[in-house]
């Protein structure tokens, strides 16, 4: 089937919103790599189905589009929740989980059904396949029969099931009910079903589709990127991180412990999923397992020839010899394997990003926007310039304040607004000598 009319909208609003399709083709070639059912395990809640349905639907339709097929595994709380209600049965909650008898089993089979077939229906009509298992992926023991019901632990996934449904070209759409031995239906716990999920797939990607669409932090922005080797201790250790989130760093810590170092997990909405997925900026918080961050503030403490290294293949430019020599080095934010740095120059009496360097290798794993997280933590006011044919131009116009091109360049600052001093700051960073050897690129 060919994609209906949303989902080309979907495509042409993507596109117009990237000002470079190397940057698409860069994640998608990442992507790609992998045995397609490895690609993606996607969790949606039930409130997201209840709420942003078509959403949804056009955002597993774009991907599909484009050669990728997730697998997908849905909720439904809220709509369970609903029917408890409208049939009058009370259910209690011990240890987060919903002690289920027959009467709460028989609501949750019937509206997980429901919930799978709207989005099935709803993926479809996007011009899509879809197969819809409500039960049938997972095999589960009971966790206890006498304190929790028909409460289950997924101890087995049926991956060649799955793996034969996305070979079919077809997006495997999952929900929470597990059989036990000897045919038994039960409920099972969103999270528990996610994690086997995971560990038997381990996919590249592990994405969250939230209202919200991301982790905020104590002023209630979104953090953009978090790097646990390097942040989650300092995160858990925050008063503002208790409940929920205190919460849903420990599951997604687990997620990734259980995970190959590549792997990532995203929390982004439906209608924020491409970007989060295609672009540097992302759309949404990225966590990874990451590696620790090299924060020097002289150069002694940085390995010169791994950095030069890492920026002229960065650039695909050969360095000038005196480029090292000449920089007047403030501060380095450097990942531990030297595939991702960025390092702050003092010019006159302004700080400038001299360069912003990530390594192919590490495009589309998030070093960028740790990187880039830990730097702006720190520089609030920043100058930087870049050739107008740089791939992360429209990453820096997200992060930047302000622009000005002149010629093949542009300045970029953040932080700064009185004019008369951006003013200088400019024609201070143009006059800057080239640090590459044959033409007058780079950062």
């Amino acid at each position: 089937m060919a994609p209906n009319q949303d989902v080309r909208q979907t495509i042409v609003h993507l596109l117009s919103n990237m000002s470079d399709s190397k940057e698409i083709r860069t994640y998608l070639r990442r992507f790609s790599e992998l045995d397609r059912s490895r690609f993606a395990v996607i969790k949606i809640g039930g409130a997201v189905l209840r709420d942003r349905l078509e959403e949804t639907a056009a955002a597993l339709a774009f991907l599909h589009t484009v050669g990728l097929t997730p697998i997908v595994l849905h909720g439904g709380g809220p709509q369970l929740e609903e029917a408890l209600n409208e049939r009058g049965i009370e259910s209690e909650k011990l240890d987060g989980l919903r002690v289920t008898n027959e009467g709460v089993l028989d609501a949750a089979r019937q509206t997980f059904t429901e919930q799978n077939i709207r989005l099935v229906e709803a993926v479809r009509g996007q011009g899509v396949s879809a197969h819809g298992l409500v039960t049938g992926a997972f095999d589960a023991r009971f966790v206890d029969r006498d304190k929790y019901g028909f409460v289950g632990e997924p101890t087995n996934v049926h991956l060649d099931l799955l793996r034969s449904i996305v070979g079919s070209g077809a997006i495997p759409i999952l929900t929470c009910l597990g059989v036990v031995p000897g045919g038994q239906l039960v409920n099972m716990n969103a999270d528990s079903a996610t994690g086997l999920l995971v560990h038997a797939v381990q996919p590249m990607k592990i994405i969250f589709l939230a209202a919200v669409g991301a982790l905020l932090d104590a002023d209630g922005r979104p953090i953009e990127s978090i790097n646990l080797a390097s942040d989650y201790d300092e995160l858990i250790a925050q008063s503002w991180v208790h409940s929920g989130m205190r919460l849903k760093l420990a599951e997604i810590k687990r997620l990734l412990d259980d995970s190959p170092p590549s792997s990532s997990v995203s929390i982004t909405t439906p209608s924020g999923l491409a970007r989060e997925l295609f672009t540097h900026g992302g759309s949404g918080t990225l966590v990874r397992k990451g590696e620790l961050i090299i924060k020097a503030t002289d150069k002694s403490e940085l390995d010169r020839h791994r950095i030069e290294r890492l920026v002229s293949q960065a650039f695909g430019r050969e360095l000038e010899p005196s480029w090292w020599d000449n920089l007047d080095l403030t501060t380095a934010y450097v990942a531990e394997s030297y595939r991702a740095g960025a390092l702050m120059a003092r010019v006159d009496d302004f700080t400038y990003l001299d360069k912003f360097a990530i390594h192919e290798s590490a495009r589309g794993e998030g070093l960028a926007r740790t990187v880039w997280s830990h730097m702006v933590r720190d520089h609030k006011t920043l100058f930087w310039r870049s050739r107008t044919d740089n791939n992360f131009n429209s990453f820096y116009v997200e992060q930047a304040d302000g622009s000005v091109k002149r010629d093949n360049w542009t300045v970029f600052w953040r932080g700064e607004h009185d004019f008369a001093r951006i003013s200088t700051a400019v024609d201070r960073v143009m006059a800057i000598p080239p640090a590459f050897k044959w033409d007058s690129s780079g950062v």
